[in-house]
């Protein structure tokens, strides 16, 4: 059983001059891959082991990129959906410990995103499940006066490069991306 674990997909860069396009279905997107989540440093995670109470418990990801776990020792987590770390865990405890183990991996709280250029407090802010661009920037007390409300640049947890995206409500913002708010020109 997977609980709460979010999307790490991409939008597609439009060539340097072309119109932008909106983010198509980002939303239905958002809700038919849920479980293509990918762990990172500092999430935390609830991992219960059924009827293993002394195996169960609240872990974070180590700088290492692993969950130190009872019994098992070291479980590789960073880059990982909570499937395959749940996968992962019942084959080591099934290895020698436990006949049948039956594990769940809910995410407790996701790494956090990054709010930049023009909004009036820019900075590191908690991710929360179903954040949009506009919350985002709700959180960060709302875009200056000079900032571009027709567009925005996002550099997704795990790309090196930012991309250019049409500012849509329904835009999604994601653990451990980079949002750029560009300046607008008169």
């Amino acid at each position: 059983m997977i609980a709460c674990a979010l999307p790490s997909f991409a939008q597609a860069a439009a060539p340097e001059g072309a119109a932008v396009e909106p983010a198509a279905a980002t939303a239905d997107a958002a809700a038919s891959t849920l479980t293509d989540y990918k762990l990172g440093v500092a999430d935390k995670v609830r991992i219960i082991v059924f009827n293993e109470e002394t195996l169960s418990g609240e872990f974070i990801v180590g700088d290492g990129g692993t969950l130190s776990l009872p019994l098992i020792g070291e479980v590789k987590a960073i880059g990982r959906s909570p499937r395959e770390i749940t996968r992962d865990i019942e084959a080591k405890l099934a290895d020698g410990y436990l006949r049948e183990p039956r594990v769940s991996l809910d995410v407790l709280s996701y790494r956090p995103f990054y709010i930049l250029g023009e909004v009036s407090k820019p900075g590191e802010y908690s991710y929360s499940n179903g954040l949009t661009i506009f919350n985002a920037v709700a959180r960060a007390e709302g875009f200056t006066y000079r900032a571009n409300k027709r567009k925005i640049y996002i550099k997704r947890f795990g790309e090196v490069v930012e991309k250019e995206i049409k500012l849509t409500p329904d835009l999604q913002v994601f653990p451990g991306d980079t949002v750029r708010i560009g300046e607008r020109f008169f």
